[in-house]
């Protein structure tokens, strides 16, 4: 992984674990009590170290720049460069489907200026997320959000109430 890979992938991190602090009560409550100096609140909930929270609760502010930045880069039209390729699918087949179709619907955002891609378009576009293109493809296709032309040539998204191919 190249070190901007690195960075996203912390402040995903970082931000993934802000949210659920502010989304949980209970861990609300915890971020409280840490930054009011105690390590527990009264629920006794203990929080995991905070790497940009020092031990006075002030935020480390250059962190928090660097995890800003790294997080915008992940809406940049640079993203799909800076991200890292999904390594392993999920071994839940609605998760591994609901990630293929995700995948999918992102190269059709980005590339199909037409409505559809010709197979090896389609594949070069799902590469870039996964190794394992032909699964990904495979399972839009079964799910039925990917419609594939006869020949198989061709591939579009499937819209609601669409029969032709």
């Amino acid at each position: 992984m190249t070190h901007e890979t690195d960075q996203v992938h912390e402040a995903v991190r970082r931000a993934r674990m802000l949210f659920s602090l502010l989304a949980t009560p209970k861990l609300r409550l915890a971020l409280a009590a840490r930054l009011s100096g105690n390590q527990t609140d009264a629920a006794g909930a203990s929080l995991p170290p905070l790497d940009w929270l020092d031990e006075s609760g002030q935020v480390d502010a250059a962190l928090a720049r660097e995890t800003a930045s790294a997080l915008m880069s992940t809406i940049s039209d640079r993203a799909i460069l800076d991200a890292a390729q999904v390594s392993e699918m999920p071994a839940d087949a609605g998760e591994r489907m609901e990630l293929s179709q995700r995948i999918v619907s992102i190269v059709f955002e980005r590339f199909a200026r037409s409505q559809t891609l010709s197979e090896p378009e389609l594949n070069a576009g799902i590469a870039m997320f996964c190794r394992d293109f032909a699964l990904i493809r495979r399972d839009a296709v079964d799910s039925g959000f990917l419609e594939r032309s006869a020949d198989g040539a061709h591939y579009a998204l499937r819209k609601s109430g669409r029969t032709d191919t």
